[in-house]
């Protein structure tokens, strides 16, 4: 841990920040799936909500898990794995005209496009936090876990902080 600071504070800031994440994802969670037949912009913004949910989900479960006093490392593992999975299919869910263009309530702002080259540089650290953290509870080292759960949501809130639009 860094000069100053304890491991129940980070991990309480850490979990704090996957709970920012993962409320900020329910509040947009409400709106309907259009009916009929969708643009192929419309569909793949619709896919990639719904892929954050699980992933926010997914963040969720491995933070209350972590809070337990003895954690199950199969519920630690199963969340890693899924927030893995889901992190590494990430830079597949932006193809050109699925932002508010495709669906008005969309938090993908536009530099996710314009700057291609910062936003894939945030998927990989992304891809590498959550992958770190995956290896990290299939060795079972759940103190490790606790400890890499704070760059994991770090990696989150800095896409989100330049890439993501709150909408109410």
């Amino acid at each position: 841990m860094g000069v100053g600071i304890s491991k129940g504070a980070a991990l309480a800031i850490a979990l704090g920040v996957g709970s920012a994440t993962v409320a900020g994802g329910a509040l947009a969670h409400n709106e309907p799936m259009p009916k009929g037949p969708l643009s192929p912009g419309a569909k793949a913004a619709h896919q990639r909500h719904a892929n954050f949910e699980k992933l926010g989900g997914a963040f969720k479960a491995l933070n209350d898990e972590l809070k337990k006093d003895q954690p199950s490392k199969a519920v630690v593992q199963a969340q890693t794995k899924t927030m893995a999975d889901l992190a590494n299919a990430l830079p597949t869910w932006f193809p050109r005209g699925s932002g508010v263009e495709a669906r008005p309530n969309s938090e993908a702002k536009p530099n996710i496009w314009t700057d291609a080259a910062g936003f894939s540089a945030a998927a990989s650290n992304l891809q590498v936090q959550v992958s770190k953290l995956n290896q990290l509870a299939l060795s079972g080292d759940m103190a490790a876990v606790k400890g890499q759960v704070r760059a994991t949501g770090g990696a989150c809130k800095a896409c989100h902080d330049k890439y993501r639009q709150e909408k109410d």
